[in-house]
């Protein structure tokens, strides 16, 4: 039973995870995300038993039925990694059981969801487009106080007052990179960037925050290094830190309590 509550959860997030695709691609562009799904090269509308998720492409054999051009592993990949992103959120975070007995477990669980999706998106755009889309931060801002409201996984609410907290904790966590950005006048970080991280802080509190920004500190300047090594690109190359930001935010939100206790028996507090 298990099995098929995976699997079906998998084939949810990974058609979830081809409107993704269609956001990473039309939202820096700034194009409509409505009507039905069109060829990127020939305008052509695509028929519906070409917009299986992951299928589709290896039917298709990675080119397109109208024109035949080649498709980016962009689409299977994003499709998978959603679906596989909603079974490890179930099952680390929640547990089917919960979810039907209780509802608003259910709806922290579709937040976390709606967040993981916005997560997602703005990895792959920034990195792709160097754009953060500002109706992708409001949506996952959104998400985020919503999620504080529905109590994340412990199914209590908090009250008006102790929303407070996770604003202030937002203002904190993203003075750095406000400051760096306005030192460095948009050089060196975007305002999306600014955005990002304080919502990062409003979503996980000041202390996984300032966590998720050294994680995201520490695997951008690696990441940089080996760019820099293998690539021989020069210092001044312009690297997207959105995707850093979102790799600390979501290794917070999954493993943030066990990261923490690591931290404690480490420095014995």
């Amino acid at each position: 039973m298990q099995q098929f509550i995976n699997f079906a959860i998998f084939i949810f997030g990974a058609s979830i995870g081809s409107f993704l695709n269609v956001l990473i691609d039309r939202l820096p562009k700034e194009e409509s995300i409505n009507g039905r799904s069109h060829c990127d090269f020939c305008g052509k509308k695509i028929a519906w038993y070409d917009l299986f998720p992951v299928i589709s492409f290896f039917v298709l054999k990675g080119k397109t039925r109208c024109c035949k051009k080649k498709l980016s592993w962009q689409y299977p990949l994003i499709e998978f990694i959603t679906g596989l992103v909603f079974v490890l959120i179930t099952s680390l975070q929640y547990s089917s059981v919960w979810l039907l007995n209780n509802w608003i477990l259910f709806v922290s669980w579709l937040l976390f969801l709606g967040i993981s999706s916005c997560l997602i998106v703005i990895f792959v755009s920034d990195l792709k487009y160097h754009l953060i889309s500002d109706y992708l931060l409001l949506a996952l801002f959104i998400f985020s106080i919503l999620f504080h409201f529905f109590g994340s996984t412990q199914g209590s609410t908090p009250t008006p007052i102790q929303l407070i907290q996770p604003i202030i904790s937002g203002l904190v966590v993203s003075f750095l990179i406000w400051l760096i950005y306005f030192l460095s006048k948009e050089r060196a970080m975007g305002l999306g960037d600014v955005y990002l991280t304080a919502i990062m802080g409003f979503l996980l509190g000041w202390q996984k925050g300032f966590l998720a920004l050294y994680i995201a500190f520490v695997t951008g300047a690696i990441f940089g290094l080996m760019v820099i090594l293998f690539k021989h690109r020069k210092l001044k190359s312009r690297i997207a830190f959105g995707p850093f930001l979102v790799i600390g935010t979501a290794t917070m939100l999954f493993w943030g309590n066990n990261i923490f206790e690591i931290i404690r028996k480490i420095y014995g507090f």
